[in-house]
């Protein structure tokens, strides 16, 4: 896998927005990535559980989980893949004007986002929510005690409008502490600057598990958003839209039907089912309106798990995982009372 740093400011990507977008209006995005020979996936600073860098420089999380089945349903190969970490700012700039072939970060699906920025939301990966992190000492137990409170706050993302909507409908006169860089925004709050942090709920529990004493802070129960968290790609090009978006579908639709990492192969050989035997390529015609393999659902369970192996592993309780529950929350199966629904493969 590619390791590629983009951080990308505003201005040197318009000034190649002209030719990506012509090369993009006249050849397929599938076709451009066959011939380059790798996907250019884009997510954002390292951030646990979504994606994040080990010790050796690879990449890995949830996010990044996408972008490898994806590469594993073109190219039957999860490695050929480039990743790009790019800036708040610049994320949606970058995709549009055809840097990066997909986008799978914690950005959030919004009507705005997905009607006036030239990109197009798909399948949503994760159901997510705002809240607020403060110190435990401080005595604060509930959000309506943050009144003229100082708040540190990610700027160019959905969290900062929803800070400002929420102190005006509250009456609270919350002041904006505003930071490009997490990193930044943490350790400010950290040293005092801030009386409290907002960010969605699952970034600030792995971001307190990396404090000095997480015991020392609290996420206060409010929520105060809705966040689907979701992959989004350039407006456009349909077929391109349907490959990630029943790419994400496969994730769900394998753990749904028990296929695993580890029993693909026993599946795709020797299962009766029919909705596991088309979808798994051993009959029926699944690929073709993809332009993909008859077999590219089989490659993408078989380089990365299904949904809920991919979940324990990056924001459950697996070893490089941040320890969120699933069971009764929104990203559990529809079949436990969860959002995570897969329209039939068929």
């Amino acid at each position: 896998m590619k390791q590629v740093s983009l951080i990308a400011a505003f201005a040197a990507l318009t000034t190649s927005a002209f030719a990506g977008a012509g090369t993009a209006a006249a050849e397929s995005t599938l076709d451009i990535v066959k011939e380059r020979g790798h996907l250019r996936c884009q997510v954002g600073s390292p951030s646990a559980g979504y994606y994040n860098l080990d010790s050796d420089g690879n990449w890995y999380g949830l996010d990044v989980s996408v972008c490898q089945a994806v590469a594993a349903a073109i190219f039957g190969d999860k490695s050929k893949l480039e990743i790009q970490s790019v800036s708040s700012q610049a994320r949606f700039t970058a995709l549009a004007n055809g840097e990066s072939d997909l986008l799978s970060r914690t950005a959030t699906w919004t009507l705005t986002r997905d009607s006036q920025l030239g990109i197009d939301f798909l399948a949503p990966n994760f159901y997510d929510g705002q809240g607020f992190t403060v110190r435990k000492d401080s005595g604060i137990t509930s959000a309506m005690e943050l009144q003229g409170a100082k708040v540190c706050v990610t700027t160019g993302t959905t969290t900062e409008l929803n800070l400002t909507d929420y102190s005006r409908a509250n009456k609270l006169n919350i002041s904006n502490v505003t930071f490009e860089d997490f990193n930044v925004r943490d350790d400010t709050y950290l040293n005092g600057g801030c009386d409290a942090v907002t960010g969605d709920k699952s970034s600030m529990a792995g971001n307190i598990a990396a404090f000095p004493v997480p015991a020392d802070h609290i996420i206060l129960p409010e929520t105060l958003s809705k966040e689907p968290l979701s992959s989004a790609v350039r407006h456009g090009d349909n077929q391109w839209s349907d490959i990630v978006r029943w790419s994400i579908f496969a994730l769900i639709n394998a753990e749904e039907l028990g296929i695993t990492q580890a029993n693909v192969d026993d599946m795709l050989a020797n299962s009766p089912v029919p909705s596991v035997r088309r979808m798994l390529g051993a009959e029926g015609n699944l690929h073709e309106g993809l332009g993909l393999k008859s077999d590219w659902a089989y490659n993408i369970i078989k380089a990365v798990g299904n949904y809920g192996e991919i979940y324990e592993a990056y924001m459950g309780h697996g070893k490089q995982g941040i320890g969120i529950d699933r069971a009764g929350t929104l990203n559990a199966l529809w079949t436990d009372g969860g959002l995570m629904f897969s329209p039939p493969m068929r």
